[in-house]
């Protein structure tokens, strides 16, 4: 079975290669980074991902949620929500997008391969 792709948008640069080595560690590709919305749309569109890991605050004018929004609309790619942000009103703007997961910093690796794993398993079902 092929290693599934996964785009990790995150705008600071250190916790987004932390994020990339401990999905290469579980087993997972990472063809891309990206540190704002604009830039996470593009890769979406040029990796053709199967899960976004996606931060909520970026730099750019585009937040992760809004970025979320267009990604899932445009390429049909499922986001997972990666976030220190777990206030009721950005959770209520996150919701909106039907993401695929949520997951609070800081996030222990079990989370975040059960969290991708649960998303593979709903996209094999739905293939």
């Amino acid at each position: 079975m092929e290693k599934a792709k996964i785009l990790v948008v995150e705008d600071q640069n250190i916790v987004a290669m932390n994020i990339r080595n401990k999905l290469r560690n579980l087993g997972y590709t990472v063809p891309s980074t990206a540190a704002s919305g604009e830039e996470a749309i593009r890769k979406a569109e040029l990796t053709r991902a199967d899960i976004v890991l996606m931060d909520i605050m970026l730099k750019g004018d585009i937040d992760g949620i809004k970025a979320a929004n267009e990604i899932k609309k445009r390429f049909g790619i499922p986001v997972i929500y990666l976030t220190a942000y777990t206030d009721n009103e950005t959770l209520e703007r996150a919701k909106l997008t039907e993401p695929a997961g949520y997951i609070s910093k800081p996030f222990k690796e079990e989370d975040l391969k059960s969290n991708i794993e649960m998303v593979l398993h709903r996209q094999r079902l739905e293939k």
